[in-house]
């Protein structure tokens, strides 16, 4: 991608996703293969695949597959088999967190890091980008200052710099999470995390005194940079990425049309910029963040740290409020809406807080107006008496409207690429040409014999209208020219047929124009790795990606904590997120503070939920948090089917081959 293209970088379960995706305005789309990528519930066939990448391909988007889970051993060559099937299917690139996959015979094919490479300093993304990948996911925790270095760290024509601009945030730094594993033995690295951080938790200080309970304090609101997308762009970032491929089809088309709207206003204001995909695209609804499910939103630390980033009360969907309780009924609940122009519909979701800050859902089987605008009566699937504190006076949200739903199950974008269309007279009769928006430019001949119109003022715009009739194709006309020798007449019979020709020509045109990314050479000799020590954090869980590191200076490297070689207690998650400073009790807070400062320390806190208890410790100065634990007996005694053991050495001696 060139250094002055913004791309929009959209998710997609599935091929059907993703095409709506590409038809919203995606400049390119990233889906999982068969396995070995981070999210094990959204697999796809590599035939699958190769039809979204037809798709794509059309519109000049990419497409980009994740293999982006830790491998074992012996996942090495069904990971190197499938990257080669990949590439045949048409994907343009592989998105990877194991160096081990460096390491082997891969395809010529483009390799982005992905953001479970946990990419947070100037000197990481410099050595990922000198190690041969060319795209590589910034840790959604960066500052715009923090991107602005990277960047300046780093080189524009060789690495693009790619940001998560929506949808939810994991609270670790991603592939720093180890929870998942240590409690259940499903690993985030390996693409199934149990989600521990959705989980409500009693917090308790150093002294044992409560001070949170049933908090859901690792569960964060959802990302949206909406309002950052000018500044994100001014410190470097490139491609912009939704988060989502758990996600439906109503999601992505709705968030993608969101931002493809928000950058189409910026490319039109700023020319030095552009698309790195062609075609503009139009809509039927009016896109809107918040229709869809969230936790609320944050735009996390882009702007520095907040204080409001987090979903404590719930990480469920609270909707948005649409009115209060006027009347509880045997089998119905009266709501006046707050707008009396709102209608609620049969099949909503609406849900209200109860006297314990719980979110309560109420899934609407009937809505029926009450006799003036306004005030309407609705009949809940379940019966009333289970819905705990639902009484008169009690805000209602509304988190699903059935009638947006419904809206985006049929078709909702057009995207179209414009064209000029040129019809030249030629000595055997008709030739047009279409050359469309990139260059691409195709001709088609009519053998015929021309005849004069008998309608001389109207034989022109009849033309240019029957050749502008491009239909179902993925071509707008931009200009239609006529180069006659005078008015003439052509009838469709013959119109239609030619100007069919020159637009699957063009089509064709388009497609033997495509290229594949370039695949990026690793500097030579080998860069040094910035640090000479990797722990278990680096996720090594491969004898290649060890080599890969050796190879890269480093002399002491520790195995994957899926390797249970680290069996007491360690970081099982680290993150910019701070309990403390989200409870307002930390330090750096009271600093200044009469009567305070010097009374709050950055103690060691515990959080609790049923059995399990995991300690969260403070580091002030990088402004950390580390939740602390250890592997349970069952996970560990489990084991591994393919355990590794690596030799250590101490830093400086020779790693033993």
């Amino acid at each position: 991608m060139l250094p002055h293209q913004l791309e929009l970088l959209s998710p997609a379960r599935d091929a059907d996703i993703g095409i709506e995706a590409v038809n919203h305005g995606a400049d390119a789309v990233y889906i999982g293969g068969p396995s070995f990528g981070a999210r094990t519930s959204a697999d796809n066939p590599v035939k699958e695949i190769a039809r979204l990448a037809k798709h794509a391909h059309r519109f000049g988007s990419r497409i980009f597959t994740t293999m982006n889970t830790i491998l074992r051993d012996d996942e090495l060559e069904p990971a190197r088999k499938l990257a080669w099937q990949l590439y045949d299917a048409g994907v343009d690139a592989l998105i990877i967190q194991d160096m081990g996959l460096l390491e082997i015979d891969l395809p010529p094919i483009q390799l982005h890091a992905s953001t479970q490479t946990d990419i947070r300093t100037p000197e990481k993304a410099r050595f990922l980008q000198d190690v041969g990948l060319s795209q590589i996911v910034l840790a959604r925790e960066l500052t715009l200052r923090e991107i602005a270095d990277i960047r300046a760290a780093t080189d524009p024509e060789r690495c693009t710099l790619e940001f998560f601009i929506h949808g939810a945030l994991c609270v670790a730094y991603s592939g720093q999470c180890f929870i998942s594993h240590a409690h259940t033995g499903r690993s985030a690295n390996r693409g199934d995390c149990s989600q521990a951080c959705r989980l409500p938790y009693e917090v308790k200080d150093s002294q044992g005194r409560i001070v949170a309970h049933d908090k859901h304090v690792l569960s964060m609101k959802d990302n949206n940079q909406s309002e950052n997308l000018r500044a994100l762009i001014d410190a470097g970032a490139r491609s912009f990425k939704i988060e989502g491929r758990y996600k439906d089809m109503a999601y992505v088309k709705n968030i993608t049309a969101h931002y493809r709207v928000l950058f189409d206003q910026i490319l039109e204001e700023c020319p030095e910029l552009a698309r790195a995909s062609s075609g503009e695209c139009t809509f039927s609804f009016q896109p809107d963040p918040d229709q869809n499910f969230n936790r609320e939103f944050t735009d996390y630390f882009v702007q520095g740290r907040q204080e409001d980033i987090g979903a404590f009360d719930t990480p469920k969907n609270p909707g948005r409020p649409i009115g209060y309780v006027t009347q509880v009924g045997p089998n119905f609940v009266e709501i006046e809406t707050d707008d009396p122009a709102t209608v609620i519909h049969n099949g909503d979701g609406l849900c209200y807080l109860d006297l314990q800050k719980e979110l309560t859902g109420l899934q609407i089987n009937r809505a029926e107006s009450a006799g003036k605008p306004g005030l309407w009566r609705v009949f809940p699937k379940d019966a009333l008496d289970s819905f705990k504190d639902l009484r008169k006076g009690v805000q209602v949200n509304r988190n699903r409207d059935m009638d947006w739903v419904r809206g985006l199950e049929k078709k909702s974008a057009e995207r179209r690429i414009g064209a000029w269309l040129k019809l030249d007279e030629t000595p055997e009769g008709l030739s047009l040409t279409a050359t469309d928006e990139d260059g691409h430019s195709a001709t088609a001949t009519l053998p015929c014999t021309l005849e004069p119109a008998k309608d001389p003022a109207q034989a022109d715009t009849k033309l240019r209208e029957g050749l502008a009739r491009l239909g179902e194709t993925i071509f707008q006309p931009i200009d239609v020219a006529l180069n006659l020798s005078g008015p003439r007449f052509v009838p469709a019979s013959l119109l239609n047929p030619l100007r069919r020709e020159a637009i699957e020509a063009l089509e064709a045109a388009r497609a033997a124009a495509w290229t594949r990314l370039p695949r990026a050479k690793p500097v030579e000799p080998p860069v040094a790795y910035p640090e000479d020590t990797l722990t278990y954090l680096a996720n090594v869980f491969n004898h290649k990606a060890r080599d890969f590191y050796a190879k890269h200076g480093v002399k002491v490297i520790a195995a994957a904590y899926e390797s249970h070689e680290e069996a007491g207690e360690v970081s099982l998650m680290i993150t910019k997120h701070c309990v403390r400073f989200s409870l307002s009790l930390c330090p750096k807070q009271a600093k200044g503070v009469t009567g305070v400062q010097g009374t709050v320390k950055a103690e060691p806190m515990q959080l609790i939920n049923g059995n399990e208890k995991l300690t969260l410790r403070f580091d002030c100065k990088p402004c950390e948090m580390h939740v602390v634990g250890k592997m349970r007996p069952a996970v560990l005694k489990a084991g591994q089917t393919s355990p590794l053991k690596f030799y250590r050495t101490r830093p400086g001696s020779t790693i033993p081959l």
